[in-house]
């Protein structure tokens, strides 16, 4: 028998049993879809977690208070806070530290913000005017807080884009924080970021007015922002902000300084690299599916050579050959698979368009993870389906006629 009558007795027996064909490939379809859709959430999550790091500027240095080292990158650890308005006094002289144009302290907390006609929850953080310039933003209307609103504690503030939209405010307008009179003097620019994490959705108030009335700590701040004059003098920067702050902290050994500093570069590498493992473990997980798949089809297989039993020893008492009915059924089985690889790349495309039309979670479909999917789709099939291709070609004719 040639390989073209072998694949249409194959094609013919699936066409045959529709509803059992069509169960079979569901397993292999909502594999590959999840592989698909997974590998496309993850992709996308890392996407915007650069995208949002990367619009902070490659010139910031973020100074924490204790020094842990996780994952080979040193990161704030300490529960008492360590950082006080002295180090951002040393931090700020430029004699000291001529490669730092920016020094933005920062006391932050989460608070309830109301309008005339809504109320949101977001993120407040108390600074002072270099925070515009030490985190890369810019303004959309209005202004941004001055020198005179940190040193007479102004009862002002600045929204990102997401919270004024969500307030319903402009600028001009009063909002209440913790019963507090506020005045919006200004709308940050959108930075277009989605999801969670979203640098649109925040308020900044002046530092002084953040420690005195709305978070406290007076005199000590979480972190320092620093922006050194250009991504060249990032290094000399960390060096002049490293001894000050030894300086400042009466530190003589750098080995147990309470407070690390870190880069935009190293916070990028440590996000890319949980994302890319977090990515990996949703598609091993969805991968499961698939394998989970290849057994049905392997479990139709052996159940179809029974039914079929009396078919195999009359084709075989007519000539067909072992190597006949292997093809035949190793056709059938690669075909299920094919059929259900092609159907979960058209569901898992649908899902990244519906998904972040619904759920407001981005979906990026590469053609990589697609040709992957539908390849491991159809070598599960054809390996699960080796099995009972193998048991119809050992049967013996007069057994299986017999059988009828």
């Amino acid at each position: 028998m040639s390989i073209l009558q072998t694949i249409e007795t194959g094609l013919r027996s699936l066409l045959g049993h529709r509803l059992r064909s069509v169960l079979t490939t569901l397993g292999i379809l909502f594999g590959v879809a999840a592989v698909i859709a997974t590998v496309g959430i993850g992709q996308a999550s890392s996407d915007s977690v650069t995208a949002r790091i990367t619009s902070l500027g490659t010139n910031l240095l973020t100074v924490s208070p204790g020094s842990t080292v996780f994952g080979g990158v040193f990161g704030g650890g300490a529960s008492a806070n360590s950082l006080t308005m002295r180090d951002v006094a040393g931090l700020s002289d430029r004699q000291n530290a001529p490669d730092i144009s920016a020094v933005a302290p920062v006391s932050q907390g989460r608070v309830s913000l109301v309008s005339t006609s809504s109320n949101w929850s977001t993120t407040l953080s108390g600074s002072t005017p270099d925070w515009l310039i030490a985190n890369a933003r810019s303004m959309s209307s209005g202004t941004f807080i001055t020198s005179a609103d940190v040193s007479t504690s102004a009862q002002v503030i600045v929204l990102g884009a997401t919270t004024a939209s969500n307030l319903g405010a402009g600028v001009g307008d009063l909002i209440t924080v913790k019963q507090i009179p506020f005045q919006v003097i200004g709308i940050l620019a959108s930075t277009g970021s989605q999801g969670f994490g979203n640098q649109d959705d925040l308020a900044v108030v002046p530092l002084t007015t953040a420690q005195d009335e709305l978070i406290g700590g007076v005199g000590t701040v979480q972190r320092i922002l620093l922006s050194a004059t250009s991504s060249a003098n990032l290094g000399t920067a960390y060096a002049e902000a490293n001894q000050i702050l030894l300086q400042t902290h009466g530190i003589t050994n750098p080995s147990q300084a309470d407070f690390s500093i870190t880069s935009q570069t190293q916070v990028l590498s440590t996000a890319q690299a949980v994302t890319q493992t977090l990515t990996i473990l949703l598609a091993s997980v969805a991968a499961i599916s698939l394998l989970v798949g290849g057994i049905g089809v392997m479990n139709i297989m052996l159940v179809s050579v029974t039914e079929r039993t009396s078919e195999i020893g009359l084709r075989k008492a007519l000539g067909a050959t072992p190597g006949d009915l292997f093809r035949q059924f190793v056709i059938e089985a690669g075909a299920l698979t094919a059929v259900g690889g092609l159907l979960g790349v058209a569901t898992g495309l649908a899902a990244g368009y519906i998904v972040p039309r619904t759920a407001n979670i981005a979906v990026t479909i590469t053609p990589a993870p697609i040709a992957i999917a539908v390849a491991v789709a159809v070598v599960v099939g054809l390996v699960f389906g080796v099995y009972p291709a193998l048991r119809a070609a050992r049967l013996a004719p007069i057994e299986a006629l017999r059988a009828q």
